[in-house]
């Protein structure tokens, strides 16, 4: 009799296992959903790194070249990512966002939010260079943006056609075309030439992508040379 009760009870506690291993919840029922919530926590991780960042460069932790390099991209990547949310009705504002999950990050908002451009751009004591140094800042953001719109397929002419045609116009601003930002000035003329609600084919986004990351080199090689 013991050893039935010892076995019905063994019984019942694998039972019990089964039943919470089987007990999952589940945050989304879609891969629709489950993008939202990856994008979400895109944004939150976007918000956190920059936080971080901001921490580091005010106790003099980080290289001034280093910070101004991570906190263009952080920039970039949150102004896209906040944009995708918002045009998705995912969110209202990045800032109701913060709101929500109660996020405390002082510096993340401040940088993110309200200044737009490192804290090295703004706290320039020479005017002639803080402007050029915001024109660079513009122009890295542009490279970024349109490398960043390409990698998640984004290929609609109405689309890409703004962010080449920014990139270009802030790359003369700079005068640092060389001879890759003539080659993006040829893409605006093909992309000018194409109807708003035509595509840019697998073939072109590749050759579109290898053309920005080697303006992008360049651009940054013309930079050291003239510093």
């Amino acid at each position: 009799g013991r050893k039935k009760s010892q076995r019905r009870r063994n019984e019942m506690l694998h039972c019990d296992s089964e039943d919470v291993s089987r007990c999952e919840v589940k945050l989304y029922g879609s891969t629709r959903e489950r993008r939202k919530y990856d994008d979400l926590a895109d944004l939150y991780a976007l918000i956190k790194t920059t936080e971080k960042l901001e921490k580091a460069f005010a106790r003099d932790a980080i290289k001034p070249e280093d910070y101004d390099r991570a906190c263009l991209r952080l920039i970039s990547q949150f102004k896209a990512s906040e944009a995708a949310l918002q045009e998705d009705g995912t969110i209202k504002t990045a800032d109701e966002f913060m709101r929500d999950y109660k996020m405390d990050c002082p510096r993340a908002r401040e940088r993110l939010l309200r200044c737009g451009v490192p804290a090295t751009t703004l706290n320039s004591t020479d005017t002639a260079a803080s402007e050029r140094a915001l024109r660079v800042a513009e122009c890295v953001q542009h490279f970024i943006t349109a490398m960043d719109a390409l990698k998640l397929e984004q290929r609609a002419v109405d689309e890409v056609q703004p962010l080449v045609a920014d990139l270009v116009t802030s790359l003369g601003r700079v005068s640092a075309s060389g001879q890759q930002g003539k080659k993006l000035a040829d893409w605006l003329l093909q992309l000018n030439a194409m109807r708003a609600a035509e595509e840019i084919s697998e073939d072109q986004a590749r050759q579109l992508s290898f053309d920005l990351d080697a303006a992008y080199s360049e651009f940054h090689r013309s930079l050291r040379a003239t510093d």
